[in-house]
């Protein structure tokens, strides 16, 4: 089964840069973030929590961080996003995504610190992912949220998705998007290389 070597996670980071001029880093999460993972998912407000897991929880079983540090098994990525402040890297956001190669879709879900909303951060995030999504040729990508969750609802609406109703949860939303970019406009090129090596391995 192929997946990112623990070694080689950070030669795949994106470099983003923002509105402000800031530079945001989109990185695959590595085992040694598991505490700092956890810490940012303690600090989210109560609201925040229950928009990214569906329930009150703080922070992430044990099973499901082992999980998510297994970078690329069965195609599930987690990435960190993260800013210099104060002269170190913390963690404002963080997202999780998968491909199917057989339905040729993307599915995502990711979240942004309460202290860093309205910096574009959301829109950056969304928008590597929609790279990743279209270096490994998917053809859609799409998530869920609560209806009740407006800052992901709007964040959707104006990075082009559509929406409709979930099929097995009257809480949620679905939005979706169409994937047309060209692969070679896509400026995510760590995401790039991750997906030709998937290619080769099958």
């Amino acid at each position: 089964m192929l997946h990112v070597k623990p070694s080689e996670l950070r030669s795949y980071a994106d470099t983003l840069r923002l509105a402000s001029g800031r530079t945001l880093t989109v990185r695959f999460v590595e085992p040694e973030d598991a505490e700092r993972l956890q810490a940012y998912f303690r600090s989210l407000a109560r609201p925040s929590h229950y928009n990214r897991f569906l329930a009150a929880v703080q922070e992430l079983p044990r099973s499901e961080l082992e999980r998510i540090l297994k970078i690329g098994e069965e195609r599930r990525f987690a990435v960190i996003a993260e800013l210099n402040v104060d002269g170190r890297p913390a963690i404002v956001g963080e997202a999780r995504y998968a491909f199917d190669r057989t339905m040729r879709t993307v599915e995502f879900g990711m979240s942004i610190s309460d202290a860093w909303h309205r910096l574009g951060i959301g829109t950056a995030l969304m928008a590597n992912l929609e790279c990743r999504a279209a270096a490994f040729g998917a053809e859609r990508m799409f998530g869920e949220a609560l209806r009740s969750n407006e800052p992901m609802i709007a964040l959707a609406r104006k990075m082009g998705f559509s929406f409709k109703n979930a099929t097995d949860d009257w809480r949620l939303l679905r939005f979706e998007k169409q994937i047309g970019r060209a692969i070679e406009d896509i400026p995510c090129g760590g995401s790039r290389r991750v997906a030709a090596a998937y290619a080769v391995a099958g």
